[in-house]
């Protein structure tokens, strides 16, 4: 009898949640039990449902005779924002297509109602029939959790990593940060046992190293951990302002003329931009960013864009992409 109870709560709380809504006489000829018996299932996901945190609240629709669950205002994506998410993810291009579809599958089972859901699955059918996914074809999630926890516990990981120029290297990394980019997700981390020197354009530099996830062959987490100085922690966001293409490189100040037909794209573009002047059309702007990247993005703005001067170096320098 418990067994029973329990099936009829389980399928009460999906049929809830999953925005369907329920009616009693329905329910309770599918179980063979009278509506009272559902009413007090009702009442008790009802208690349920308005402990959690947010609290929702399982309200009677009259003029459908159903019972629908509500959330407290912006607990839930809307179906506009979840159309977002999807075209965002569509257009990374970041996973393999049977690693990006089950993603989208969840996220459209969020909408409110099967109506939603359906008009939402039309609207993204043809982009997703022509996905194409990223060349490597490597599933990430699994590894990207891996390393997301080990940055959060500052754990040393081993990993073997594969160069652009196909040579394989064995590392102990000290990871500090996850970045996506132009279709790839990035690691950044520290080096250890390295000869600085030898492998460094500055033995001295401050800034972590760039490597390409899904050219991490192998990757081990280890039972040891390290410590960043405050003054040396490091900041995904304010290391992703200044990286362009995700190429590394001595940090700069540039300074350029823009005289294209969106200088909004420029600013968008370059995090760190300033308009310092304009002139009929023309904007001298200036940006700090790391250098090797920046150098492609000026370049392929043709005549768009003219060097005001020479880079200029401030007294810290990054690590190119590994």
């Amino acid at each position: 009898m418990e067994t029973d109870k329990n099936s009829r709560l389980l399928y009460l709380y999906e049929m809830l949640v999953h925005g369907e809504g329920l009616q009693k006489k329905e329910a309770a000829a599918r179980f063979g039990v009278n509506e009272r018996s559902i009413q007090r299932d009702i009442d008790c996901l009802r208690n349920f449902f308005a402990s959690q945190e947010p609290p929702q609240e399982i309200l009677y629709k009259a003029k459908e005779q159903r019972y629908e669950l509500t959330s407290a205002a912006g607990s839930f994506l809307s179906c506009g924002e979840l159309l977002a998410v999807c075209k965002i993810l569509l257009d990374s291009r970041s996973m393999p297509k049977d690693e990006m579809e089950p993603i989208l599958d969840k996220l459209l089972s969020r909408c409110a109602s099967p109506q939603s859901r359906k008009l939402l699955g039309q609207i993204l059918a043809n982009e997703r029939f022509y996905y194409v996914e990223p060349y490597h074809g490597k599933r990430l999630s699994n590894q990207l959790w891996t390393l997301g926890q080990a940055i959060w516990s500052h754990s040393v990981v081993e990993a073997v990593y594969r160069t652009q120029q196909g040579e394989r290297k064995s590392r102990r990394l000290q990871p500090v940060g996850l970045l996506f980019s132009e279709f790839y997700f990035y690691l950044t981390a520290f080096i250890e046992g390295i000869d600085r020197a030898e492998h460094f354009e500055n033995a001295d530099d401050p800034f972590p190293t760039i490597y390409r996830v899904d050219r991490i062959e192998k990757l081990r987490v280890l039972d040891e951990h390290f410590q960043v100085p405050y003054s040396r922690r490091f900041s995904e966001g304010e290391f992703r302002k200044r990286v362009q293409f995700m190429y590394g490189g001595k940090l700069e100040t540039v300074r350029f003329i823009y005289k294209g037909p969106s200088v909004e794209a420029v600013l968008d573009r370059l995090s760190t931009a300033e308009i310092l002047s304009e002139h009929d059309g023309c904007y001298e702007i200036r940006a700090e960013v790391f250098g090797k990247g920046i150098e492609m993005w000026l370049r392929s703005q043709g005549d768009r864009v003219i060097w005001k001067d020479c880079p200029q170096k401030t007294n810290e320098q990054g690590k190119g992409m590994q």
